[in-house]
């Protein structure tokens, strides 16, 4: 998937424009890898908005586009204060989209997932929470998680965050399927960096063992499963992870 292929690069001025930093803050200096992620971001973007914005008509819905809001090194949200330790993440309170500049040096790097479909795949992840939170998923999950224990709370925030995987294996199927955006080894590129970022893989890393009832993501088995299911299905009905006996 070559920079500028997966879809064209058009003007953001309405909900979905690129920012960098947000009100108050100051943008970051000027570089030319960040300004070639940059756009390579607002492709993604626009890519996701056209599948999102036909799968909501089709449901008798209309999407709303989320905000994206680009920044280095820190970030203040409507869901509080974050720094890049957090890696990209989606605020329901703002809908926006958060995502640092050097996190994606930090895929390439740290976890060994590098190309722009890998890259593609975790920013549609963070939109796939966006969806949730239009569909009203993520505000049922979030006040069932308010009544239940933190094991509980942790089970239903790995539901919440495979069930994103999902989506994205769902745009990327409709994104194929209407504008042939992959190339051979593309899809193998978001696999392995839905296996980089289990929960099992990175408490590995980090821990040297692993604990399960502390997981909130899922572990890289169910996170590539998740999203090719989605990927093979296409079907937005077939990702319930909230039903599912085995995730």
């Amino acid at each position: 998937m070559p920079r500028g292929s997966c879809c064209r690069i058009r003007p953001h001025a309405g909900p979905g424009a690129p920012r960098a930093g947000v009100p108050g803050q100051g943008s970051p200096p000027a570089n030319p890898q960040e300004d070639q992620f940059k756009d390579f971001v607002s492709v993604v973007l626009a890519d996701t908005e056209d599948v999102w914005h036909e799968l909501f008509r089709r449901s008798g819905r209309r999407y709303q586009e989320p905000r994206l809001v680009l920044f280095t090194g820190e970030v203040q949200s409507a869901c509080g204060f974050a720094s890049a330790a957090v890696g990209p993440f989606y605020c329901a309170e703002d809908q926006r989209v958060y995502l640092d500049l050097r996190f994606f040096e930090e895929l390439k790097r740290r976890f060994r997932a590098p190309g722009d479909f890998a890259q593609a795949y975790v920013i549609a992840h963070e939109i796939g929470h966006h969806v949730q939170k239009l569909m009203g998923v993520s505000d049922k999950v979030r006040a069932l998680q308010q009544r239940a224990s933190k094991a509980e709370a942790n089970q239903l925030s790995v539901r919440l965050e495979l069930q994103a995987d999902f989506l994205a294996g769902v745009w990327a199927h409709h994104a194929q399927k209407t504008r042939h955006i992959l190339e051979p080894g593309d899809l193998e590129e978001a696999l392995r960096a839905a296996t980089a970022i289990g929960d099992d893989r990175l408490q590995m890393q980090s821990r040297g063992y692993v604990v399960p009832d502390s997981f909130t993501h899922g572990t890289s088995e169910q996170r590539v499963r998740w999203f090719r299911r989605g990927w093979e299905t296409g079907d937005i009905t077939q990702g319930d992870t909230f039903k599912a006996a085995r995730l």
